[in-house]
């Protein structure tokens, strides 16, 4: 019996040994980190100098005996882990400021020591405008673009400064992820800013779902080769700094034309709706309503991503319909065009009507005519008004206008490189605000050199010439069949359409110009800067149109 009770007490003891050692094995020696120092140098110091160069950059780093990381706490409300210790702060408060960094060394089995210190540094960066036009001064909420071509894409992010600012890769089509619930959650994203005293704070609210670039799933527990929605929690207010942005772009001959150069940066792994591993973002451009914004991904720096968003959420909802015509013209009485609906654009306009054109405009039957049920606005190759080529412009300015409402237009167009047809509109106010303040909706504009695709565009303040907001699709057949080009434009949005296939959209809101009387324009140019060399052999060619509708 004894026996038994020394085995018993031997396997007990043995078990508690062994019970021990997995106790080691799974904490180890808990231990505190000990000589937690923190150095700080603020980058530009000199006796000149004493608090930087004005950068607002200050090199820290942290040392530490039985250290396992390191986490960084500023006292501008944001954070950092930095395992290492090393790291680079960009404090953004303009003016002379001292800020308090804290570390906090954890050891093993998560025993912390922490430790402070008061960093003195100078920045002078400050964009005051881009904090106005995040935040409205108060809080202001932003969306995806959802309904304009190119909201989401991807570029290269290189030295090549002819493409290394746009998203030359890939441009998502309206509403494109909202065709698939793998990315559909992307367009419920809220982005809201806010200006708390002199701070910039951020929250988003992603609807518990995150649209994740492939790359990155795993941190949500996703796992594949695709893009997907995955739930994940991306609550809680994050602190906004701007800085100068350090990209690429910025080394461009033409950067201030291609970038704004300030960046947002976001505390704590926030991000602006589509998960590709980055808290700092480019603005390209912003404006009360608008704004494009550029990211390298994380951990391929040879990638950027560009976003475009708006304060007016898109709908994919079919636009406002307008049923009753309230004027047409079906061109059915053959000779010159309706005199009581149309006047003309005569003469070759300064500059080629601003674009270099190489036309001059008329108004004889051998370019313009109503035939067989139709118009024909013909352009030809012959001496005209100090021109080498002759063709017309038809308006109805001064005969009809309208706010609101859809447009259909039944029409063939020219062929041959460099016919530029177009059927527009321009806002009556022309006079009194001089384009662009007056808008532009460009219903259907093709170029000979580009057959096939048709483009619409808007141009209002900041996206006049070449950067006005466009959009295109391919639609074969333009110049052998007649194709419907339709507008919908109402107080929401301004959408445009080919045979009901949508080619662009932009939200409207009571800042654009498109909230006025606009009248209707067609015409045919030649060359120019968009309609581009005219092919030598070109003789003449017309655009023919069926009709024309108007509905509100």
């Amino acid at each position: 019996m004894r026996k038994i009770i020394i085995n018993i007490v031997s396997v007990l003891t043995i078990l508690l040994m062994v019970g021990c050692q997995e106790d080691d094995l799974k904490f180890g020696n808990l231990q505190a980190p000990t000589n937690l120092v923190i150095k700080a140098e603020v980058v530009g110091k000199s006796d000149a100098d004493p608090n930087g160069d004005g950068s607002g950059l200050v090199k820290l780093v942290a040392t530490a005996n039985n250290v396992i990381s390191y986490k960084y706490v500023f006292s501008d409300g944001t954070s950092a882990n930095v395992p290492s210790g090393k790291m680079e702060k960009r404090f953004t408060k303009p003016g002379l400021n001292t800020y308090t960094v804290t570390v906090i060394a954890t050891g093993t089995g998560g025993i912390e020591t922490n430790t402070s210190i008061d960093v003195t540094v100078q920045s002078d960066f400050s964009d005051p405008e881009a904090v106005a036009f995040l935040t409205g001064g108060t809080s202001k909420k932003w969306y995806w673009s959802a309904s304009e071509p190119g909201h989401l894409g991807v570029g290269q992010n290189d030295g090549d400064a002819t493409k290394n600012y746009f998203p030359n890769y890939y441009s998502a089509g309206p509403f494109e992820k909202a065709a698939s619930p793998a990315s559909s959650c992307l367009y419920d994203n809220v982005l809201t800013f806010s200006l708390d005293g002199d701070v910039v704070k951020y929250q988003l609210d992603n609807g518990g779902s995150t649209f994740f670039n492939s790359s990155f799933s795993s941190i949500a527990g996703g796992s594949g080769p695709d893009d997907a929605c995955l739930a994940y929690d991306a609550s809680g207010t994050k602190i906004v700094s701007l800085s100068p942005s350090e990209s690429v772009v910025m080394n461009n001959p033409d950067h201030l034309t291609q970038t704004r150069g300030t960046a947002i940066n976001f505390s704590d792994g926030g991000f602006m709706g589509y998960y590709i591993g980055q808290s700092t973002y480019e603005i390209i451009s912003i404006t009360a309503n608008r704004m494009v914004v550029r990211a390298v991904m994380g951990g391929n720096p040879a990638l950027a991503w560009y976003h475009i968003f708006t304060t007016t959420k898109p709908t994919q909802a079919p636009p406002a319909d307008y049923t009753k015509l309230v004027w047409f013209d079906e061109f059915n009485t053959d000779g010159a065009p309706d005199a009581t609906k149309w006047n003309y654009d005569l003469g070759r306009g300064d500059s080629g009507w601003g674009n270099n054109e190489e036309q001059n405009y008329t108004n004889s039957a051998t370019n313009v005519i109503v035939q067989g049920g139709n118009l024909k606005i013909t352009a030809k190759k012959e001496a005209s008004g100090g021109a080498n080529y002759s063709s017309t412009r038809l308006k109805t300015d001064g005969k009809f206008k309208f706010t609101y409402g859809k447009v259909e237009i039944k029409a063939k167009l020219p062929t041959g490189v460099g016919t530029w047809p177009a059927i527009w509109m321009l806002g009556s106010n022309y006079a009194t605000k001089p384009w662009p303040a007056c808008g532009e909706i460009d219903i259907m504009e093709h170029v000979g050199k580009n057959q096939n695709v048709i483009l619409s565009t808007l141009h209002y303040p900041g996206h006049s010439g070449g950067q006005g907001n466009t959009g295109s699709k391919t639609i074969p057949n333009v110049s052998t069949e007649f194709h419907v080009y339709k507008t919908v434009w109402s107080p929401a949005s301004v959408t445009t359409f080919v045979d009901d296939v949508q080619i662009h959209s932009v939200p409207n809101d009571g800042s654009l110009p498109f909230n006025s009387d606009f009248f209707l324009i067609l015409n045919v140019a030649m060359g120019g800067n968009l309609g581009g060399n005219i092919d030598p052999a070109f003789t003449q060619s017309s655009m023919e149109v069926d009709y024309i509708r108007v509905y509100q």
